[in-house]
């Protein structure tokens, strides 16, 4: 059926479901699992009263992300592990969430898109946007969305 999942997970309550959710799936089909953590770049502002931090804080800022999103995708790979699911766990920086979920999962050659979403609706999504309903539209690849 599905030889390789990608699940993305942000660290929050909903993704952990989505991810154990991935994890039996993958174990029932004997799929390999990605585990994906996109690590946004550190904002640059140059609006009139900002604080302008020093190349060496934003450097130091953006490694600790992608320090605590290894530490995320390592638990996720750990946790797969246990089940005896094969996994390896990937970090993407990106300013566009939903285009680095689509380009991992084309790099990966996955099969199956696992996400979670927070099923916001109305003003609330309007505002806060859609990374899930982003992957929906553009990614060529199916996507299974759990909430």
């Amino acid at each position: 059926m599905y030889k390789r999942i990608l699940v993305a997970t942000d660290g929050s309550t909903l993704s952990k479901k989505a991810v154990t959710s991935a994890i039996g799936l993958a174990a029932a089909c004997g799929a390999e699992l990605i585990a994906l953590k996109v690590v946004p770049r550190y904002p640059q502002s140059y609006f009139e009263g900002s604080i302008p931090l020093s190349v060496q804080d934003v450097s130091r800022v953006e490694k600790q992300w992608t320090d605590t999103a290894q530490a995320a995708v390592d638990a996720v790979v750990k946790s797969a592990t246990n089940k005896n699911v094969v996994a390896k766990g990937i970090t993407a920086k990106s300013d566009v969430v939903s285009d680095a979920i689509i380009a991992a999962a084309k790099k990966q050659n996955a099969d199956l898109i696992v996400m979670a979403s927070h099923g916001r609706k109305g003003i609330k999504r309007l505002l806060l946007g859609s990374e899930t309903q982003q992957v929906l539209t553009h990614s060529h690849v199916p996507v299974l969305v759990l909430r």
